[in-house]
């Protein structure tokens, strides 16, 4: 039957983009992703109408849609007002909305986070930006402590709607300070969700969403993937903050990663193919908690995982992963689970140093080679 509303229209649009991205990393033509939606349903085809934005910019889009649509939301940080943020993702919205809504912040990290918890607490929905996610180390003690636990131990009287986002990652040669992965500091603290944006489609979808999340978000950026281009709708849509991705469906073995390693997966994946193999490719996008029923499935299929991470080794995603795994599918695995991390050593500034502590495609290549032996 045909739609007749446009939020049905909005769901469907979503959901027919989320298959699509279901099928290898190397995008459908129109047509194609056209005749792919005519099988899925018996309705006449309507048309999509879509833009094209970097990754940055898709940030920046949902997060000025949702302060549209809601009042409670407001932006606070260094330098995210009418300079825009150290990566342009609030450029021009503290000129939209002013100054008080997109609110730049002295250098106290530790203080401007815990204005944020409580003007969470106060009904608000703020976005607290830290500069580099590095910086977010001086704001633990309120990411922890009030942050993930303010709604448990004040027995459900108050919500934490608060969204903490910010760049990280290994980029180039920006030194041992500036290259952290926060992801494996924080999975620990009880209460908060960590989802990793790898594209401007989920980066939108995952900002919108954690934004209208009632628990406490920490949407992890990549600096290295900010000028990443796509076309995304123009319907208003959200990501699941709790859903892996599959991005490239496969028989032989299941490579489960995130953020900037999922375009060294996928490199890694065309010469995989060109060998014979069959790599089922998942972004698992929630770090924390994991979407143990895509990962389940895909264990049964395939039999053989390999974890790839940009996060250190020692007490990283990946450890936690393999924990996982092992306690919900073990059974379902003919060889033990391989993951490739970060080396546990603080990020070089030399260039070619600093690129031999992260895991590159020939390693991922090898590793697969070994697990299919």
């Amino acid at each position: 039957m045909p739609f007749r509303h446009s939020s049905m229209v909005a769901i469907y649009v979503t959901r027919t983009l989320d298959l699509w991205r279901s099928y290898p990393h190397n995008q459908v033509s129109d047509t194609d992703a056209s005749r792919k939606m005519k099988s899925l349903s018996n309705i006449d085809l309507f048309c999509i109408t879509r833009h094209e934005l970097l990754l940055f910019e898709a940030l920046r889009e949902g997060l000025e849609e949702e302060m549209e649509r809601d009042p409670r939301v407001c932006v606070m940080g260094e330098d995210v007002g009418h300079y825009g943020g150290s990566y342009k993702v609030t450029k021009g919205l503290a000129t939209k909305f002013g100054d008080l809504r997109v609110l730049d912040t002295p250098i106290a990290e530790n203080s401007f986070t815990g204005m944020g918890i409580g003007a969470a607490m106060t009904g608000l929905r703020p976005v607290v930006e830290g500069m580099n996610m590095g910086f977010l180390l001086l704001a633990f003690n309120q990411i922890s402590n009030n942050c993930g636990m303010l709604h448990y131990t004040s027995g459900g009287q108050f919500t934490i709607p608060i969204v903490i986002r910010g760049p990280g990652g290994v980029g180039r040669q920006l030194g041992a300070e500036h290259s952290q992965r926060l992801e494996s500091y924080f999975q620990s603290i009880p209460g908060i969700q960590m989802v990793a944006c790898s594209t401007p489609y989920n980066a939108k979808g995952l900002m919108k969403a954690a934004i209208r999340s009632e628990n406490p978000v920490i949407l992890f950026e990549h600096v290295l993937l900010y000028n990443l281009k796509e076309r995304i709708p123009d319907e208003d849509y959200i990501c699941n903050l709790e859903e892996a991705e599959m991005v490239r469906p496969g028989e032989h073995v299941t490579i489960l990663t995130y953020s900037r390693m999922r375009y060294h997966v996928m490199q890694a994946a065309k010469t995989l193919v060109n060998k014979g193999y069959d790599p089922e490719v998942i972004d698992i996008r929630s770090l924390k908690p994991f979407d143990l029923y895509t990962i389940g499935n895909s264990v049964k299929k395939t039999h053989r995982v390999l974890i790839v991470e940009e996060c250190m080794r020692t007490g990283g995603i990946g450890a936690s992963l393999i924990a996982a795994i092992t306690e919900n599918f073990n059974d379902y695995l003919d060889a033990p689970i391989m993951c490739l991390s970060s080396q546990d050593v603080p990020t070089p500034y030399a260039g070619t140093l600093e690129e031999w502590t992260v895991v590159q495609p020939a390693q991922i290549v090898a590793a697969v080679e070994q697990l299919c032996q």
